[in-house]
């Protein structure tokens, strides 16, 4: 029976087929990514009409520190199943953090350098601002920076990799 991803793939042109076989945790990393912008999105705006009307750079944190942890949780079993191991929660949170800094950048330069802001442009304007700022620029920025830094400073071995060293760490010498 075939896999989900063979199911994919199958409907996928066949000139496109070996690209995407290729750079599969590129692909797998960029449907995570796009099924955490959409959760970041309904956070964020779900944030910004309740609690966080007057907050949006506050409303755009908290929607990306609730999506890196299922960012974590959808790479470490999907993207990058086959490499690294559990040790790399810290260094990916880390990187996250940063991550995070790096996608609010942009809309903290637009509130607070440009003032892109209610009263000074209309309401529709700075939604807007905040929207393409926040939400686009940032996230690309960030899922360009994510994934530089995953593949440099997270998922750095290979799973088999780490089963033949601890293979050989332990086989007794004698």
């Amino acid at each position: 029976m075939p896999s989900p991803t063979q199911k994919a793939l199958a409907k996928v042109p066949g000139p496109l087929r070996p690209f995407l076989v290729q750079h599969r945790s590129l692909v797998k990393f960029l449907v995570v990514g796009g099924t955490c912008f959409l959760l970041t999105l309904v956070i964020n705006y779900g944030l910004r009409f309740t609690v966080c009307q007057n907050k949006p750079l506050v409303a755009l944190t908290v929607a990306n520190a609730i999506a890196t942890v299922a960012s974590y949780l959808l790479n470490r079993q999907w993207s990058f199943r086959s490499e690294g191991s559990h040790k790399e929660a810290i260094p990916f949170f880390v990187v996250s953090a940063v991550a995070v800094g790096v996608n609010d950048l942009p809309q903290a330069i637009s509130h607070y350098v440009l003032n892109l802001r209610t009263p000074h442009v209309t309401h529709f304007t700075a939604e807007v601002s905040d929207f393409l700022s926040g939400m686009i620029i940032g996230t690309l920025v960030a899922m360009a920076f994510r994934y530089w830094a995953m593949k440099r400073f997270v998922f750095t071995t290979t799973r088999s990799s780490v089963v033949s060293e601890s293979a050989e760490s332990s086989t007794p010498v004698h």
